[in-house]
C-alpha cells in the first residue's frame, strides 16, 4: 500500500469514529434521557440498553482510532448500526412528514456507514495504526 492509501484508511477510521464517539458520550451523559428515548422506541431493558449503546458508541471508536481488531470491530460497529437503524429509525412509522423525514435520513445515514465498516471490515487499518507497526 502507498502512503496515499494509509493515509486514506487512516482519515477513514478518523471519520467513522467522529461519527460514534459524540452520540455515545452524549448517551453516557444523559442515560436517563437516552433510556426513556428507547422507552418510546420499545427497546426492551431500556435503562441497560442505554448503557450499552454509549460503552459501545464510545469503546468501538477508540479501537477505530487505534485501528487494532479491524475485522472485530468492524463486525461489531456494523452490527451495532443494524441494530441502532431497526430499533430507532424507522422512518416508516411515522406520521408527521417532517419527523419521517428526517428518520429516513438517519436510516440512510446508517446505511452508508454499515457500508463503511464492510469498507473497514475489507481494507484493514493500515500502517497508521497499532495493528499496522504490529505487522512491519
Amino acid at each position: 500500500m502507498t502512503f496515499i492509501d494509509n493515509l486514506a484508511l487512516l482519515c477513514g477510521r478518523i471519520l467513522l469514529a467522529v461519527l460514534f464517539l459524540p452520540a455515545g458520550v452524549r448517551k453516557l451523559m444523559d442515560l436517563g434521557g437516552t433510556a426513556a428515548y428507547m422507552t418510546r422506541m420499545g427497546v426492551p431493558a431500556p435503562d441497560v440498553m442505554a448503557l450499552v449503546a454509549g460503552a459501545v458508541e464510545v469503546s468501538l471508536p477508540i479501537l477505530l482510532l487505534i485501528g487494532v481488531f479491524p475485522r472485530v470491530v468492524a463486525v461489531l460497529a456494523g452490527g451495532f448500526v443494524v441494530v441502532a437503524t431497526l430499533t430507532a429509525h424507522r422512518f416508516w412509522e411515522f406520521a408527521e412528514p417532517a419527523q419521517q423525514m428526517m428518520q429516513q435520513t438517519q436510516f440512510l445515514k446508517n446505511l452508508g456507514l454499515i457500508g463503511g465498516t464492510m469498507f473497514y471490515f475489507v481494507a484493514g487499518a493500515g500502517a497508521f495504526s497499532v495493528g499496522g507497526r504490529a505487522r512491519r
